[in-house]
C-alpha cells in the first residue's frame, strides 16, 4: 500500500505563497485565529513524513532554531519540527539543526515514489513550491491542501504558488472555513 502524499500549501487569494521583504503584512498575513491554530495542531497530532525541498527547508528550520522560545510557537510547528523529515536537495549538506532530517539527493520523483512505496505514515510537503509542482506533474500528489487568507497582495505577493504548473481537474475533496474568513480546500488532482 502507498502512503498518501498531501501538497500543503498557503495563499493569498490571489494566488501568492508569501510576500516582499519590507511588506507589512506578519505571520500568516496577520489573519490567524484559534480555529486555524487548533486545526493546525490537529494535523499535526498524528505521525507523518514531511517531505522539503531545499529552499522551505532552510526557511523552515531558520525559523525553527533561531532561538526563539518553543513555547511562543505555534503548537503546530512545534509539532511539525518533531516529526521526521526528507529533504530533497542536491545542494544542502546539514540537517540544520532538525533532530530527525534526512537529506537526500537525486531525481524527486524517484525519491517520491520510493517514500510513497516504503512509508509506513502519511507524507506531508508544506509549500515547496518547485518540487510540488514537479511531483503534481509525476501523478505523485494524492492531496492538494490550499489554505486561502483572506488577502490579495498584487503589489507585494512573491511566490505564486501554481506559476508554471500544469493542467489539472480538482476534485473537491473537503472544505472548511476558519476563524469566519479562511478558507483550507482539500482537493484530489488528475491531470488534464
Amino acid at each position: 500500500m502507498t502512503a498518501l502524499y498531501t501538497w500543503d500549501v498557503f495563499s493569498t487569494l490571489d494566488g501568492y505563497g508569501s510576500y516582499a521583504e519590507g511588506a507589512d503584512w506578519g505571520g500568516y498575513w496577520s489573519k490567524q485565529g484559534p480555529e486555524l491554530l487548533e486545526h493546525r495542531a490537529a494535523l499535526f497530532a498524528t505521525g507523518q513524513r514531511m517531505v522539503f525541498g531545499a529552499t522551505t527547508f532552510r526557511e523552515t528550520a531558520a525559523i525553527m532554531s533561531a532561538g526563539i522560545d518553543p513555547h511562543t510557537l505555534d503548537e503546530w510547528n512545534v509539532r511539525t519540527m518533531r516529526m521526521p523529515a526528507t529533504v530533497i536537495s542536491s545542494t544542502l549538506r546539514d540537517t540544520l539543526g532538525w533532530p530527525e532530517a534526512a537529506i537526500v539527493s537525486g531525481d524527486a520523483v524517484d525519491i517520491v515514489t520510493r517514500l510513497k512505496q516504503e512509508s509506513d505514515v502519511p507524507l506531508r510537503s508544506p509549500a515547496s513550491l518547485s518540487l510540488n509542482r514537479a511531483l503534481m506533474a509525476a501523478g505523485l500528489v494524492d492531496r492538494l491542501q490550499v489554505t486561502i487568507f483572506p488577502v490579495i497582495s498584487g503589489r507585494t505577493g512573491i511566490s505564486p504558488i501554481l506559476a508554471g504548473a500544469g493542467d489539472f481537474d480538482l476534485e473537491l475533496l473537503e472544505s472548511r472555513t476558519l476563524d469566519g474568513h479562511i478558507l483550507e480546500l482539500v482537493y484530489r488532482p488528475t491531470a488534464h
